[in-house]
């Protein structure tokens, strides 16, 4: 059970709205993480970008997007994360 509601992207309005039509766009979709970062569209756009040097290869990284995800998996599973 989640502490803070996703936002539905049919209902978003304003910035909110446009953080999600941005992520989508710039991500290929909408990940949930995303949907709860909409409750602070200001600051989630500056996550985006930010996001996006740690999550994708390249831009001065020197780790895969494999060995990243499996990071994060494992994070997850160490810290009991049922998602």
């Amino acid at each position: 059970m989640s502490r803070i509601a996703i936002i539905d992207p049919r209902f978003a309005t304003g910035e909110t709205a446009r953080f999600f039509e941005a992520t989508a766009e710039f991500r290929g979709r909408v990940p949930n993480s995303s949907l709860v970062w909409g409750h602070i569209p200001y600051i989630a756009k500056f996550q985006l970008l930010a996001g996006a040097g740690l999550q994708r290869e390249g831009g001065g990284g020197v780790l895969s997007c494999r060995l990243k995800e499996m990071a994060v998996l494992k994070t997850s599973h160490v810290n009991r994360c049922a998602y």
